[in-house]
């Protein structure tokens, strides 16, 4: 196939491809776009930048302008791959075409979308969360789909949407043409293909031609503090345009401003940014308003800038297939591009796994235990662990033996003193240790507050007034020591209920000042004193401080009166 005139395309079809300048088509489209146009199933593999985007897009748009009453639906991993695929789905139609396309994204806001969808757009493209939030909700049919297009399947069910997928898949005909397409086929790709492909014809574009044919590789084994310093040093010799990949999205952001500051004018794209400031830096960016794009692997895929000449490897996927999406960023449409790897000592391992991907046939195979992947890196730790002695203080472990090889329990720390001799003697806990009482004997430990040192240097137990108006030996948390009316030492009372002395030097309740300068006692809220029937008045207990005496001494019953009432 020399051409697409070949392919017996509609006239509107042909002068889109004409002012797109596709003249000639890739071994892709090749071998798509005749089994596509016959309605059937594909199962294709092949480097990003080989025009596979075309390759599905072309047969979508012929097929949906002769059959009217059929939709179309493609699913992309990320953001900035569905509005690249929707930029050529619009320059396909055309302007005089009578198709409409709807992008249903996340990041952006439900009503934009909503119009789109209230315009009846034949062709969807959408990552797989949004999708299924307006089937969810009601504002989408997908009941008239007839072409659907899983576009980069590898990286959707590496993101987690393989549930999203099966759910959206729920909402679509049980007949329909599906077509699958990733740069790489895992065992997992298979097995959805056998799910939801109906005898598929498999397309594989070996990448072996793409990785060596157009792209210049450079490895260098470099100390990972000297990174920084080589990336300067690489950036004064190469000419173009610069995608650096970087493992985080802090780290990003902060070598994007450490180049600007050193010279080279740069930016960052990660998943921390909104769509809004996504958009922004790549349409900067192909406007070649900065030179260097630091980004994480969400540019790994989808990110179609043709003018990007070389990618710097600043740190290695963790997944050996992502370093074939990161190099695919350059090169793209037979254009020439390099691309080096900074591999430090640590890295050793992935690189390993990397090489054996690209060259299969030449390199080593890396064997199961370097295999730098998440299971792994678990299993070995559980590993580690076991190997060490526990250190648990419980019982089921038995005793530990001393110096001297007698079994004894390991004191709790902090808790133990070592002998002379070498060996460990328990010191009890600060709650197991014994107090001593007012006569100098070892006993319980007294409420905080409440023991007064003695002459002798022992404590004695603070005491609190009983019925009597004696002292009693009950202790209360707060309570000093004070002199009742008496001159006795004596419990200090509630500061709500504590007596007051008044004009004739006796304890009383809560006083005020009279005109005369002498104090009357005007019992408090808490302290006053209640009648009784046959006229006597009581004072209210207070708890924990036992019967109070009443207005003539003695001693009397105390009444459950509500507190703060008076007569």
């Amino acid at each position: 196939m020399n051409n697409f005139e070949s392919l017996n395309l509609s006239e509107n079809l042909n002068i889109a491809l004409a002012k797109m300048e596709f003249s000639k088509p890739t071994p892709i489209q090749e071998q798509t776009i005749p089994l596509a146009l016959q309605g059937k199933d594909i199962l294709g593999s092949a480097q990003t930048g080989t025009g596979k985007t075309a390759a599905f897009c072309i047969p979508m748009v012929e097929t949906l302008l002769k059959n009217e009453n059929m939709t179309a639906l493609i699913m992309t991993p990320t953001r900035e791959l569905a509005r690249q695929v929707l930029d050529v789905v619009n320059q396909l139609m055309g302007n005089q075409s009578s198709l409409r396309a709807a992008c249903l994204i996340g990041g952006e806001a439900m009503g934009k979308q909503l119009n789109q969808l209230r315009k009846g757009p034949r062709i969807i493209v959408g990552t797989p969360g949004r999708i299924n939030d307006h089937l969810e909700s009601e504002t989408l049919d997908l009941m008239d789909c007839g072409y659907l297009v899983l576009d980069e399947t590898d990286r959707m069910l590496d993101m987690g949407f393989g549930i999203q997928i099966d759910q959206t898949l729920q909402y679509l005909p049980s007949e329909k043409q599906t077509l699958l397409f990733s740069a790489t086929l895992p065992s997992k790709i298979m097995q959805l293909s056998k799910k939801y492909l109906h005898n598929p014809e498999r397309i594989a574009i070996e990448s072996d031609q793409v990785l060596l044919t157009n792209i210049n590789h450079e490895i260098l084994n470099i100390d990972h503090n000297k990174k920084y310093a080589e990336l300067l040093s690489q950036l004064d010799q190469r000419k173009g345009s610069v995608l650096i990949f970087a493992k985080t999205k802090h780290g990003t952001q902060r070598m994007a401003k450490n180049l600007t500051n050193d010279g080279f004018k740069s930016d960052a794209l990660n998943g921390n940014l909104n769509q809004n400031k996504r958009d922004k830096v790549m349409n900067n960016f192909r406007l070649k308003k900065f030179k260097v794009l630091v980004a994480t692997d969400i540019a790994s895929r989808g990110l179609d800038v043709n003018h990007i000449e070389h990618v710097i490897n600043y740190d290695l996927p963790q997944v050996a297939e992502d370093y074939v999406h990161r190099i695919g960023r350059t090169g793209r449409a037979g254009l020439k591009g390099s691309t080096i790897c900074f591999i430090s000592p640590e890295e050793q391992q992935l690189w390993d796994q990397i090489d054996y991907l690209l060259n299969p046939k030449t390199a080593k195979k890396p064997s199961s235990s370097s295999k730098n992947t998440r299971s792994v890196r678990k299993r070995s730790n559980g590993q580690n662990q076991s190997a060490r002695p526990s250190r648990s203080f419980s019982s089921s472990n038995g005793p530990r033996r001393s110096s001297q090889g007698n079994n004894g329990s390991k004191p709790f720390r902090g808790n133990s003193a070592r002998r002379a001799d070498g060996n460990t003697d328990l010191r009890p806990s600060r709650s197991s240790r014994p107090k001593r009482n007012s006569e100098g004997n070892n006993g319980s430990k007294p409420f905080r507050g409440n023991s007064a040192r003695r002459a002798d240097g022992n404590t004695d137990s603070r005491h609190l007034r009983d019925v009597d108006g004696n002292t009693d030996t009950r202790s209360y948390r707060g309570s000093n020591p004070r002199r009742n009316s008496q001159g006795k030492n004596g419990s200090r009372p509630f500061r709500t209920g504590s007596p007051k002395r008044n004009s004739e030097g006796n304890a009383n309740s809560r006083s005020s000042r009279r005109i005369n300068g002498n104090t009357d006692s005007r019992p408090s809220r808490s302290s006053a004193s209640k009648r009784t029937v046959n006229g006597n008045t009581f004072s209210k207990p207070i708890r924990g401080s036992g019967q109070r005496r009443n207005t003539t001494g003695s001693r009397t019953k105390t009444l459950g009166l509500r507190q703060g009432s008076r007569r």
